[in-house]
């Protein structure tokens, strides 16, 4: 009898290839238990636990350099039981998204040292929460697994709840927190249902398998009413983490009660997760209809378009009558989830090598994700020393401003610019390639793409409004009160913000070439990576 051979099939162990591809989770995972154990055999400190983070952070960043040169020419799936049905993705998508969840979680890290850092207590909690959250929107953009996709929103969602009524002697945090856990509590139900419907109907865990199904019910007519229903419920989950309405009350209040430092981190890194996962299960539909017409998917496309469209209108008139520019900032990347939902509405065929006319607003959507870092980090980073210095986030606190502390007026102006936009920033390179992308698929039997670039158009010049007040406060008025210092590491900051949305224009080719680069192979079938101990026994 062969007892290794018994051991391989009683026991699944995965292969050092497989935990190669996943190591920047694994690094994660690594760097939660550091901070979780050093505070036993070391006294606890606050930058100690800060720079432990920073470091497994930028080690995760390192090893998702390495698997993209790996995955570079196609995706790979693999960390399961059985070698045909990888749980988890490792693809260019999965891969940019870390990347840029690396690079903002040291923006986040360096923005708490000179806030909350001096006053924190709790820093290996806090960090422990926050890495939390980071994983689990890690592994929502590195799934195809219904199951697995359930899992990674909530290990995204909990931790979050938690992070936002971190400073328990607030009241405005805990009540902002309470109302964060009922919208997800509510919502994590509803998908629950879909997904249990989904699995009734077809039986599989896997969205490839599901997807089928579902282009089978449309094309064939049947069970319409339960499927659509299902991934409506289905979508609600996804939804609550992109703010979309009508799950985006959570927003306003989250981003006014809890500290700037997590409100950054929600308004980017969240939506980022939920925007880019269901991008990945857009394409998943998309591949069944390899040489048939993608007519079929349109009822869902409309759906999406719709829910971008009000959601993108809705954010933005929402912030008019806003006084507080946390608050505003919320509506604002509420329609900024809206506008970059249009584009993953595209519904796009793939063509017969592995490519898809869909990469043009794949590419897009990874465009203006990584514009949005910069812009939403300079805009809460002026944000948070202006509350540091006045004890308020109003916009009269940024009054004559530019007068007050120049260092902190001039990027913030930068930063509103390119929210709109408007050119010299990069905020108008996202927005324009968006549109290029909605022109490029419209089609004479559907006028959904039209209709949303022209709704994008319009949306973009009713935000012109609310950002120049602020840009008006800060430029045109002033009321006569003193000048004020900052921290130099946060006026170097939203200063490089600034300077980076000027040079990603002025780099636009390289730029959008470099984004093609990891929209180009989403559409071929991911290869499932052989356990190598099973393999070798055999």
């Amino acid at each position: 009898m062969n007892t290794p051979s018994l051991l391989a099939e009683s026991f699944w162990v995965p292969s050092g290839r497989e935990l190669f591809l996943f190591s920047p989770e694994l690094v994660l995972v690594g760097t939660i238990v550091a901070l979780l154990v050093v505070p036993l055999i070391w006294r606890r400190n606050a930058y100690t636990t800060a720079s432990i983070a920073l470091v497994g952070v930028v080690m995760m960043g390192i090893m998702a350099l390495l698997v993209a040169r790996e995955v570079s020419g196609g995706g790979q799936s693999g960390l399961s039981p059985s070698p045909l049905s990888g749980m988890l993705i490792a693809d260019s998508l999965s891969v940019f998204f870390k990347l840029i969840l690396a690079l903002f979680f040291t923006l986040v890290v360096a923005l708490w040292w000179m806030g909350s850092g001096r006053t924190e207590r709790d820093a290996p909690e806090f960090f422990t929460l926050l890495l939390g959250s980071a994983l689990g929107m890690a592994l929502m953009v590195s799934t195809q697994n219904m199951l697995m996709m359930v899992i990674a929103i909530e290990l995204a969602s909990l931790p979050s709840y938690a992070i936002v009524a971190f400073d328990k002697r607030n009241r405005l945090a805990a009540e902002a927190s309470l109302k964060y856990v009922i919208f997800g509590s509510v919502s994590a139900a509803i998908m629950l249902y879909g997904a249990s419907l989904l699995y009734g109907l077809y039986g599989s865990l896997e969205f490839s398998v599901i997807g089928a199904g579902v282009y089978e019910s449309l094309l064939a007519g049947t069970d319409r009413a339960i499927m659509g229903a299902a991934l409506v419920c289905l979508f609600s989950g996804i939804a609550f983490k992109i703010s979309a309405v009508p799950f985006h009350f959570w927003c306003p209040d989250v981003f006014q009660g809890a500290r700037i430092e997590v409100t950054t981190w929600l308004s980017v890194a969240s939506k980022a997760a939920g925007l880019l996962l269901l991008l990945r299960l857009v394409q998943v539909f998309c591949n069944q209809a390899i040489g048939d017409p993608m007519t079929v998917f349109y009822p869902l496309a409309w759906f999406i378009g719709i829910v971008a469209a009000v959601t993108c209108t809705w954010g933005n008139f929402a912030a008019y009558k806003q006084t507080s520019v946390k608050r505003l900032l919320a509506y604002s990347s509420i329609a900024h989830a809206g506008f970059m939902l249009m584009a993953v509405a595209i519904f796009a065929k793939p063509d017969a090598t592995g490519g898809a006319m869909g990469g043009s607003a794949i590419s897009a959507v990874l465009l203006y994700l990584l514009v949005y870092v910069f812009m939403n980090l300079g805009a809460f980073g002026v944000t948070a020393m202006v509350v540091w210095a006045t004890g308020s986030d109003s916009i009269s606190s940024f009054t004559g401003l530019v007068r007050r502390s120049p260092g902190l007026a001039i990027p913030m102006v930068c930063c509103l610019i390119s929210l709109v936009g408007l050119p010299p920033f990069a905020g108008f390179l996202g927005k324009y390639w968006v549109l290029a992308a909605l022109f490029e698929h419209k089609d004479a039997s559907s006028h959904l793409f039209v209709l949303l670039a022209v709704v994008g158009v319009f949306n973009t010049l009713f935000s012109l409004y609310y950002y120049m007040r602020v840009i008006v406060q800060m430029t045109l008025r002033d009321d006569d009160q003193p000048a004020f210092s900052s921290p130099l590491g946060g006026v170097v900051i939203v200063n490089l913000c600034a300077v980076v949305l000027l040079g990603m224009l002025i780099f636009a080719g390289p730029l959008k070439a470099g984004t093609d680069r990891y929209a180009a192979n989403l559409f071929t079938t991911p290869v499932a990576v052989a356990d190598a101990h099973a393999s070798s026994d055999r």
